[in-house]
This record gives structure tokens, sequence and C-alpha cells, in this order.
């Protein structure tokens, strides 16, 4: 595993791989109680040995299982590793944001929560009220850090000006089929010590070049927009292209795909797992070196890549505040 160079004293060091829980305890992509109580434990005992340290979750995630099943599954070790959460800004008043950590603290079952997000914008507030029940928590040492989630550039820095000290991550879709953040994410926690960490860094499987528009998948999955037919065929010259550096460094193009994101800047990938055996794989991802011009033609047919969105022909807007995708 490999580490962020972060000034970050109250957390233990982060490595560029974590693990996404937003499957423990969800149903809709076929997630049940075995996973719940056999496959979630195995996959973080897992981690744990291999260097992983960022373990994200979130209250609205199995409507508070995937903490209680994450938190069982560290039990010690979490002192010894980085919980991240999430609580849903839908009245993001300050004492309304206080008792929403309590909470997750509680189900969690740890003294101080890692790292607290906002996940995501509210218009209808300004950023005064979020951040004050931010400061408190972080006063009362209940949280240790606080970060925001499917925020742009401009509501990031908002928020830090508006909390008077460090807002220190900004969780986004990021990948070779959502590359947004490249343009201004990135560089800025880059200059000021700040960190992105990239949900859905496999586009929810399309970058593991499993499909195409003549093998669709099946089951929730195909629900996704970056798997309709006109889609999967767009994409066919990226995944084309990942499979051919995957096979130029003896890895797979899900690895592949992870290690351009890690390329640039103070980036931590987030991917799930549904098996030890996949999470070892992402997992290495953090030791890929891509070579330049590998990297270069990755980004140029990500920025080429235009999926469809909505009715038939329309492209898909990339994340924004006005649309985030929320995971």
């Amino acid at each position: 595993m490999r580490y962020l160079d972060l000034d970050v004293d109250a957390l233990p060091k982060i490595g560029r791989i974590g693990l996404g829980t937003w499957q423990f305890g969800s149903r809709p992509w076929g997630y049940g109680e075995h996973y719940a109580a056999v496959t979630a434990r195995a996959l973080v005992r897992r981690a744990v040995e291999l260097g992983v340290t960022l373990f994200d979750t979130a209250e609205v995630y199995g409507a508070g299982r995937s903490e209680r099943i994450l938190g069982a599954a560290l039990g010690d070790d979490a002192a010894r590793v980085v919980v991240a959460t999430k609580f849903a800004p839908v009245l993001p008043l300050a004492r309304v944001v206080r008792t929403r950590a309590y909470a997750s603290r509680d189900r969690i079952g740890v003294d101080r929560i890692g790292l607290y997000q906002a996940h995501f914008p509210n218009p209808l507030f300004g950023m005064d009220t979020a951040v004050r029940g931010f400061a408190e928590l972080l006063d009362e040492g209940v949280v240790a850090e606080v970060g925001v989630s499917n925020y742009d550039l401009a509501r990031w820095r908002r928020a830090e000006q508006a909390l008077g000290r460090r807002v220190l991550s900004d969780q986004v879709e990021f990948s070779l089929a959502h590359p947004g953040p490249l343009d201004d994410l990135v560089p800025w926690a880059e200059r000021n010590g700040r960190m992105v960490i990239a949900y859905s860094p496999l586009a929810q499987g399309l970058l593991g070049c499993r499909y195409d528009a003549y093998n669709p998948p099946s089951g929730f999955r195909a629900r996704g927009a970056l798997f309709r037919p006109a889609n999967l065929r767009r994409a066919r010259p990226l995944l084309e292209l990942l499979q051919e550096v995957a096979a130029a460094h003896d890895a797979t193009p899900a690895q592949i795909a992870l290690a351009w994101v890690l390329h640039r800047g103070p980036v931590v990938a987030i991917p799930g797992a549904s098996t030890v055996e996949q999470l070892e794989r992402n997992a290495a991802a953090a030791e890929i070196d891509l070579a330049a011009d590998e990297y270069t033609a990755l980004t140029e047919q990500a920025l080429a890549f235009h999926p469809e969105h909505g009715r038939l022909g329309q492209l898909a807007p990339r994340p924004s505040r006005h649309n985030p995708r929320i995971e």
C-alpha cells in the first residue's frame, strides 16, 4: 500500500486505496444477510491486513446498517484506521449535525469519528448552519477532521471560509468515465494540502471491461445509464485501451482504471468489493505506476467519452453542484 503525504496529525496515514462500504447492509445490488454477516467482515479484516486505512460509510447506507457492520468488523482496529462517515444534510442545522454525528459514532462504536462529511450540498441553506455544527464537533473531539461530498470547488472553498479552518476532503465521483475532478478539484487539493476521495472509481463496474454492447449487465446495474447499449458502444475505445494498457502491466483493466485515478495529486480511491479476491486486486492497484504516455492516452480517451443520459441522444452531464450523483 502507498500512502498520502498529508500534514494531518489527528489521523493515521491514509492509504491510496480505501474501502467503500455502500454495499454493507444494502439489498438493491443483491447483498443480503450472508454478505453482511460473513463477507463484509472478511473484507474488512483482509483490508486491514493489506494496509487499507480509509473505510468510508454513511448514515444512509442500509439505514445505518453499514456503519454498524463496519464498526463490528473493525473492532479494536477502528482506532488504527480512518473511519469516514457522512450525514445527509436535509436539515443541516448545527444541533441536527451534532445529533447525527453522535448517532453515527455510537453505531460505529468508536470514541471519535475520523472524518465526518456532509453527504451533498443543500442549496436551501447557507454554509454557516452546517459548519457551526462541524466546529462544535471538532472542538468537542467527537470528530477528528471534517469533509464534504459532491461539492464543486467553489462550494468546498466557501465551506472552509465559513468554518475558518480546514475542510480536509471532498468526496466526488471520479473515474475514467467521470474525469471532471481533474480540472479543478485535484489541482486545488494538491496546492493546499487537501485530498479528493474518489467514489465509484470503476464506474459501477464499467471499467472492469466485463460488459459491452453484446454482453450487457443484468440486475440492478443494468438500470444505470452507463450500461445502455449506446453508451457501451461509445465506451468501446476507452475500454479497448484499458485492456491494452492492462496487458502491458500484467494487470486487470480495473487495476489500471484505479491506477489512473491515483496517478495525479492527493487522491484516495474507495472502490467497493464483493469478494476478498476483488479487494486484494483493488489494493494492489496502488502499486502500479503508469507511464506518462499511458496516462495521457487514457486521459484523452476519458475526455472523449460522452455518454448519453435520459432521452435518446441526450448527453449525460458531468456531476456538478446542480446534478451530483449521490453515493
